[in-house]
């Protein structure tokens, strides 16, 4: 199809709200705000194993204090990997009263694991180095936990 007659139905997707494939957008998840050292993060929640497995996965930015907070249903030993994730990525495993377990940093588009030290409730992916500049390591609090949706 020639440019000409494609710019018209492309206009017309971009106004019924479709997007071509290669810029399609996640399903929104909720957001709550977290702190950690008295700084402020919001998080995305992934609460339930789709949202899980999907993670960020196919994301090639994500705001500076921005995050994705992943919940699950019980205290338990976590591993994550970077398959199809272009983000380099920092995790910190958070048990059920809210301390930082551990903090990895995860490159992308590996298959490495990467675990919690002990099980864990909850983690936190940030962008690489966000921790690590905050001075925030094992043993700190992350605060708002309580207003995440239960994982399921």
């Amino acid at each position: 199809m020639a440019l000409s007659r494609a710019l018209p139905l492309l206009l017309v997707a971009c106004l019924l709200g479709f997007t071509p494939a290669p810029y399609a957008q996640q399903p929104q998840l909720p957001e709550i705000p977290l702190t950690i050292r008295g700084h402020a993060v919001i998080a995305e929640v992934a609460a339930n194993d789709g949202q899980r497995m999907q993670g960020l996965m196919h994301r090639r930015m994500m705001p500076e204090n921005r995050g994705m907070l992943f919940v699950f249903p019980q205290t338990m030993p976590l591993a994550f990997w970077m398959q199809n994730t272009y983000l380099a990525l920092s995790i910190a495993f958070v048990d059920e009263a809210g301390t930082i377990v551990n903090i990895e940093d995860m490159k992308p588009l590996t298959t490495d694991n990467h675990h919690s030290a002990r099980p864990a409730r909850y983690a936190l992916e940030m962008n690489q180095g966000w921790f690590r500049k905050r001075g925030i390591k094992a043993g700190d609090k992350v605060e708002g936990l309580e207003k995440a949706p239960p994982g399921r």
